[in-house]
């Protein structure tokens, strides 16, 4: 029998590749959408893999719909990766924001809790509940100070998971995964807005790349890397959370920079900076320690921000 994996948020980047990943290994993969048979998925599509999932509506709010597909799909194996996904956006949505992430979470939750023989629960955690750490890498236990709503979302259903795991005896864990990017993220985030804009300068357009502030820091991986940490933490004896990293952060300047280098171009003749691209709050700097993840999952990130940016170019 092949295991069965239901993984909620299916047509974003994470979603997809998760999806090609999971049915390498053999599993049948079952996805999830607001609107399974109005849905695109051009994701899935682009990557070949459309045909082989099969798809159900369920809109996270609803605990009905939530348990209604978990019943249909029998899944082993639940990627809770749903919900309103750009920080940015989160202080124009923070209703939206809060009710997609943290009530979809409660909603699996409660759902597995009323299941016989619920499944492992896997909730894809943010870096951003850690604020500002003053430049240190952050660890699993780093305290938390999210700083925009979709950071106080992502807080919280954490802490769900934290204690239907401690009070129901739930297979349930999260993934606090920093930046990971690759070319399915869509424009509205700000590597694959300076990529896409790059490229288009270096094709011939006159366009000017408006961007915030340039001298944030974040921790840049690969994201088809990141999925493998996903299923790594739902295959061990017992849940546990972890952050999933590269170690190594860089200013967005840098990345920038490098874009425009990879193209044989020099940045500070295409760019520019704009006040509306700048957010109520933002983090400084933002880097990981995923040792944890290294000696107990055996997972280490391989890309870093110039193999990003290379890979995303191409």
């Amino acid at each position: 029998m092949k295991k069965k994996a239901l993984i909620c948020g299916i047509s974003g980047q994470d979603g997809t590749y998760l999806a090609k990943f999971l049915l390498s290994k053999g599993y049948e993969v079952w996805g999830s959408s607001r609107d399974a048979q109005g849905s695109g998925f051009l994701n899935l599509m682009k990557s070949g893999v459309k045909n082989d999932i099969k798809f159900l509506t369920m809109v996270p709010e609803d605990f009905r719909s939530v348990l209604v597909a978990l019943r249909n799909s029998q899944a082993q194996e639940i990627y809770y990766l749903a919900g309103q996904s750009s920080v940015g956006l989160s202080f124009e949505q923070p209703a939206e924001t809060i009710q997609s992430i943290t009530f979809g979470a409660l909603n699996i939750l409660e759902a597995c809790r009323m299941i016989n023989d619920p499944p492992k629960i896997y909730f894809a955690g943010s870096s951003e509940c850690f604020g500002d750490t003053g430049g240190l890498p952050a660890n699993e236990d780093t305290p938390f100070h999210p700083q925009s709503p979709y950071a106080v979302a992502k807080a919280s259903a954490f802490w769900l998971v934290d204690n239907y795991r401690e009070a129901y005896n739930l297979f349930a864990c999260t993934g606090i995964l920093f930046n990971h990017e690759s070319p399915m993220r869509p424009e509205r985030f700000v590597t694959q807005k300076i990529i896409s804009t790059a490229k288009r300068i270096k094709q011939g357009s006159s366009e000017v790349l408006e961007l915030g502030r340039l001298d944030i820091s974040r921790d840049w991986g690969w994201a088809p890397e990141y999925i493998e940490a996903m299923w790594l933490m739902l295959q061990q004896d017992t849940p546990e959370d972890f952050v999933i990293a590269t170690g190594e952060t860089n200013p967005l300047e840098f990345f920038v920079a490098e874009t425009f280098n990879q193209l044989g171009l020099a940045w500070k003749d295409h760019v520019t900076q704009n006040q509306e691209f700048i957010r109520p709050t933002d983090l400084l700097v933002s880097v990981g320690d995923a040792g944890k993840a290294r000696d107990k999952l055996n997972w280490i990130a391989k890309s870093k921000m110039k193999d990003v940016v290379r890979m995303m170019l191409m």
